[in-house]
């Protein structure tokens, strides 16, 4: 028995596993230290709303109708996380995640709004407009070799202005903001689950075929990297290139593929969010949505495994929406951004 036990807690994935959830605890236990020093009378009831989210509704029908809400944002969290994984797995870094995520949403929306495209065009949109922009960031490092994580900094500024440059073309009158889909082009939205699935969220408008697609997605990743010689060849390369290529890998070309792949996965997660309805652009935002930025978090914290980053996607933005609920008159709803920088 007590073999049994050492040899499971040898496991890489019960290690993993057991690593992230004291991280999870820690971060949640310094973050109620946090809350005592501001203002210790509430600081049990903060620490428990953020924790609950949309559990502190008494009402069922309100809580599946908010835990909709939050699988709404989670699909483009966890498809941030799996570009992040992604790259990573292959000796890369790709913090431009946030840069492909703001060109998805750029190539989805002008086509939603400014051609009238149907739901799948403007996806796959996203998706090219994601890759060719990771791409970029692939050409440098495989034949100039910049660093990615320079590259692709810079590369989600030019990203940001040119998307903002952009959907100024489609922006509301009065508002700083993009015409919404649903009185512009309803045919751009994602489809609705069936209604029996809608049923489980209290008929939330927004809950789509996006949610069941991201987890697909990532399963998809994972048996690609774990269940292909395509994988292999990308892991090899980024274990090492030049070994790589002394088997006849072309190290180059599987650079390029990482990163347009990385792209892709966050460029279409910027599509899962916003062919929603869910959000509408802002043309004047100075900073770059903390989306991609906040895949980095669930990437790690789900141990570098696809599957691991759906459930940590979930979480991190289970309490990140928690923080919505907080007391404003004592504590700032970033406190749970907060709690998410300790478990990183």
């Amino acid at each position: 028995m007590k073999e049994q036990k050492r040899s499971l807690l040898r496991n890489n994935a019960v290690q993993s596993l057991m690593a992230s959830l004291l991280c999870i605890l820690i971060g949640l236990l310094v973050g109620y230290v946090v809350l005592l020093l501001i203002n210790p009378a509430g600081a049990s009831e903060a620490i428990v709303t953020i924790v609950k989210n949309f559990m502190t509704y008494s009402r069922r029908n309100a809580q599946l109708k908010y835990l909709g809400s939050t699988l709404v944002k989670t699909a483009p969290l966890l498809m941030c996380s799996l570009s992040v994984l992604f790259a990573y797995k292959v000796g890369l870094f790709n913090i431009g995640a946030a840069g492909q995520y703001v060109v998805g949403a750029g190539a989805s929306l002008y086509c939603a709004l400014a051609w009238n495209m149907p739901w799948y065009v403007c996806l796959l949109a996203a998706v090219v407009a994601g890759a060719a922009l990771g791409a970029v960031s692939g050409l440098l490092k495989a034949y100039c070799n910049v660093n990615e994580v320079i590259s692709c900094i810079m590369l989600n500024w030019i990203s940001l202005y040119m998307v903002n440059t952009l959907l100024t073309q489609v922006k509301e009158e009065t508002s700083p903001y993009t015409l919404t889909l649903f009185s512009t082009n309803p045919g751009a939205l994602l489809p609705a689950l069936p209604s029996f699935c809608m049923s489980w969220f209290n008929n939330n408008q927004y809950v789509t075929i996006a949610i069941p697609l991201s987890v697909l997605v990532a399963v998809a990743i994972w048996v690609l990297l774990e269940k292909t010689k395509l994988g292999y060849e990308l892991k090899a390369t980024g274990c090492n290139k030049f070994a790589a290529k002394y088997c006849g890998m072309r190290e180059n070309k599987n650079l390029i593929l990482t990163m347009a792949i990385a792209g892709a996965l966050a460029g279409m997660g910027a599509a899962m969010l916003f062919l929603t309805g869910f959000e509408q652009w802002q043309c004047t935002q100075s900073s770059i949505p903390g989306m991609g930025f906040n895949g980095i978090a669930a990437a790690f914290l789900g141990g570098l495994n696809p599957l691991g980053t759906i459930l940590s996607s979930y979480f991190i933005q289970h309490i990140t929406n928690g923080g919505a609920y907080v007391d404003k008159t004592m504590y700032s709803a970033q406190i749970s951004d907060f709690i998410s920088a300790l478990i990183i």
